[in-house]
């Protein structure tokens, strides 16, 4: 080997070095700034009831946190809690969104409607329920963009409140029917109304279609190829699983999911969810307010003050804090916990924005 080989030869593999230990000092650096702009917001009183703050750009974990806090599984009381990367949490709500990708890997594999599929005619069971006026014009793309035009209503009244919409079907003897039964108010696609009920439904055709409970199908199908640690997932009175709200994930594996889905669906070489899938189901349905949109089962948001001004992110949203944000242009996940379940949903987004616009993304802005 001639000295002029080997030069080139300790020349690129240094190079490599340096790169990689550029890259790990600015994301020691990013995390580093994440703890500091972060620190302030806590002792100020402007961040509460964080349990989790888990944080990775460009692959690389910049920041995870781990906090102690009140918790509970569902309606149980589970006291104070130690958090750590082996502790089961509550996803409620971002629970959604997986149960949207569980549906597009068994739409890959043959095992279920596909969106324009006549929503009544995958229910043959009620089919008395399909004769009612209005309902022959709905379809699982509706119920993936919760804009099926039915009656329904989780936001006017509180989880605790009877009359709330949720809370009606987990006490109804029949759950889907309760859902299918529901009067229709106005025209399918016009308008988005948040709808666990559009959820339960997809859960159960998953378990129709794959002859597994929901819970089996997404261990077989998405936990165990990324390996992600133990789940758990509340079942109702009648023992059907809570698809809308129901999974408990470790907040590492909750971060994985979302560099899952970053990578267009592929995890360490295996396509989990189809590309195509992820991608339509992130394009925008409709409009929500002046800062949400809905896709098939997630929201999309924008965040200012990234790097680029607006950052646009792909959001799953869980009540009481827990929050799953992919943003595709900064190569950047973020998942956190959270047990502020008592505030109201207006809190709730604010401590979420503040973590997001005074902390995270002016460290990736500066130094990411």
């Amino acid at each position: 080997m001639s000295r002029i080989q080997f030069d080139r030869r300790q020349a690129i593999a240094g190079m490599g070095a340096a790169l990689m230990m550029s890259g790990t000092n600015r994301a020691a650096a990013a995390g580093s700034d994440i703890n500091s702009l972060l620190a302030p917001l806590i002792w100020d009183g402007k961040v509460t009831g964080l349990h989790t703050l888990l944080v990775a750009c460009g692959g690389r974990r910049l920041i995870e946190r781990y906090w102690q806090g009140e918790d509970w599984n569902r309606e149980i009381p589970l006291g104070q809690v130690h958090f750590g990367p082996k502790v089961l949490h509550d996803l409620r709500s971002v629970s959604k969104s997986i149960v949207g990708m569980l549906y597009g890997i068994a739409l890959a594999d043959g095992k279920v409607p596909p969106p324009e599929a006549k929503l009544y005619s995958c229910f043959p069971e009620y089919a008395d329920l399909a004769t009612e006026p209005g309902r022959d014009r709905l379809t699982i793309a509706h119920v993936l963009s919760m804009t099926l035009g039915l009656a329904w209503d989780e936001l006017t009244f509180p989880y605790s409140d009877p009359r709330n919409s949720e809370i009606q079907m987990d006490a109804a003897p029949n759950r889907y029917r309760f859902i299918l039964s529901r009067p229709v108010v106005s025209e399918p696609g016009v308008k988005w109304t948040y709808c666990g009920g559009a959820t339960a439904l997809l859960g159960r055709l998953i378990a129709k279609g794959t002859a597994q409970s929901l819970p089996d199908f997404a261990r077989r199908a998405m936990f165990e190829p990324m390996r992600l640690g133990p789940t758990d997932w509340t079942t109702g009175r009648d023992g059907e699983p809570l698809a809308a709200s129901g999974l408990r994930m470790r907040a590492p594996d909750l971060l994985q999911v979302g560099q899952m889905v970053l990578g267009n669906g592929v995890w360490q070489g295996r396509q989990i969810v189809p590309a195509e899938w992820l991608k339509r189901s992130a394009e925008p349905v409709i409009e929500i307010d002046e800062f949400r949109r809905n896709g098939w089962h997630w929201y999309l948001v924008e965040f200012t003050g990234g790097p680029s001004g607006a950052e646009h992110a792909i959001a799953a949203i869980g009540w009481g804090g827990q929050r799953l944000f992919v943003l595709p242009s900064l190569d950047l996940v973020i998942a956190m916990n959270g047990g502020n379940y008592r505030l109201t949903g207006i809190a709730q987004a604010n401590i979420a924005a503040a973590v997001m616009l005074e902390a995270v993304l002016p460290s990736i802005r500066d130094g990411g």
